[in-house]
């Protein structure tokens, strides 16, 4: 995508943030200068402002076929997170959780904190797809089980999870049930009804809105403690003056997320298929991660064999290209990619992959562009690698030897995981 304000850039990183659509920031712009008042207000200058917060609400659960009175804003996705389990553990009494190995940081971290205070939380593993098995799923789920918390699609590989499956397995077995769905909205179709789910997290800046702004559905009639507490604000459900500006944005975005499905699920993902499959063409010792039809239509997950993906991204920077290793809230970290360990791939082989994630704002020429820099750059990455096929003293390496040890180091994960 070519912006005003950086026309150079190739935006392939939609998974971490996306840019803030014009008709979003052409909706916020009167709340942040001519509407300014509090919606607590009671005088009508408040009440205005109130009046239209609630129509962002309207919006939101249409996204969802919510309720609104089902919808409580927050600041972030990770509260939106971190108060579904903190309200399962505080109404339910019980002290087990049930989540899986490849979630965000907002759960796992907060589930590591709970382990180190007493409580129980069993990580299910993924196969080498990134699938669950729901049987697996529903042998973890004790009398003592609070609630399950999964999220709707991985967001470095893009995975999709069969929410309405595991819904009902919760509620065969009287537990809660809480899905991060932050990187779901505007690529793929979201029922609350349908899926059954008690709750549910959102976050603005992964739809075109500003960063800031969360949402947690609750279902109706479910028990829930303010993880936020302060005055009476979103019906006591969460303290704290809400976030007007950003709030209207994103009832706006979620409105554009409707009109913008068909083409997510349609020419972006021909724009995603195009990438991969060009490059498949174009590269030996390059591989997909996480199942290619359960997967978010712009979400592509691509292992570089014999290449470290730091090397790749700062070239990739120098072209005018924005991809990433992985998750955002994980950058900077020298260990690899959780997600892709618990999926069974070595850690050199997770080092070496790119998530490239689209928008409905790219285009071909986008691709085009991507697809004449990147073989260009891995070519010569390995050239330079002392594993890579490439080498120009690869003579004095057993390049052969060398994959076999990081297939046998695979295989030898996936039957641990597996046992």
């Amino acid at each position: 995508m070519h912006t005003e304000a950086a026309k150079e850039v190739i935006y392939l990183d939609n998974n971490a943030t996306t840019a803030v659509a014009p008709q979003v920031f052409e909706a916020m712009v009167p709340y942040l200068t001519e509407f300014y008042g509090n919606p607590s207000s009671a005088y009508s200058f408040g009440q205005r402002v109130r009046g239209s917060l609630e129509h962002a609400r309207e919006r939101v659960a249409a996204l969802i076929n919510a309720d609104p009175k089902e919808i409580f804003f927050t600041s972030c996705g990770t509260e939106a997170d971190n108060a579904a389990i903190a309200s399962a553990l505080q109404t339910t009494g019980k002290k087990h959780i049930v989540t899986t190995q490849v979630e965000h940081s907002a759960i796992m971290n907060q589930c590591e904190g709970l382990e180190k205070q007493g409580y129980g939380v069993t990580w299910l593993p993924v196969n080498s797809e990134g699938l669950l098995d729901l049987g697996e799923l529903e042998r973890a789920i004790r009398p003592d089980t609070a609630i399950v918390t999964i999220m709707w699609a991985n967001n470095e590989t893009g995975v999709i999870f069969p929410i309405e499956e595991i819904a009902k397995i919760c509620k065969a077995k009287g537990v809660l049930f809480h899905t991060d769905a932050v990187q779901t909205p505007g690529k793929i179709s979201i029922d609350v009804k349908a899926a059954g789910v008690d709750f549910l997290s959102l976050s603005g800046h992964k739809l075109h809105a500003p960063k800031g702004v969360g949402v947690l559905y609750v279902k109706r009639r479910t028990k829930f403690l303010p993880y936020l507490i302060g005055g009476g604000q979103e019906r006591g459900k969460r303290g704290g003056t809400e976030n007007v500006a950003s709030i209207i944005g994103l009832g706006r975005a979620a409105e554009l997320a409707r009109e913008t499905l068909i083409d997510e699920q349609t020419r972006v993902r021909a724009l995603r298929d195009r990438f991969e499959n060009t490059l498949l063409e174009r590269l030996p010792y390059l591989y997909i991660n996480g199942n290619r039809e359960q997967r978010l239509p712009n979400t592509s997950n691509i292992a570089f064999d014999f290449v470290e993906a730091e090397a790749i991204l700062m070239r990739l920077d120098m072209k005018g290209i924005c991809a990433s290793s992985g998750s955002a809230c994980t950058t900077g970290s020298l260990d690899p990619s959780h997600v892709l360990s618990a999926m069974g791939l070595t850690p050199a082989r997770a080092r070496s992959c790119v998530r490239f994630s689209f928008s409905h704002y790219n285009t071909d020429k986008d691709i085009d562009y991507a697809l004449d820099v990147i073989p260009p750059i891995i070519e010569q990455l390995r050239k330079m690698s002392p594993l890579g096929p490439d080498h120009p003293d690869n003579d004095k390496y057993d390049v052969a030897a060398a994959r076999e040890r990081e297939e046998k180091a695979m295989a030898e994960t996936m039957a641990k995981i597996n046992e």
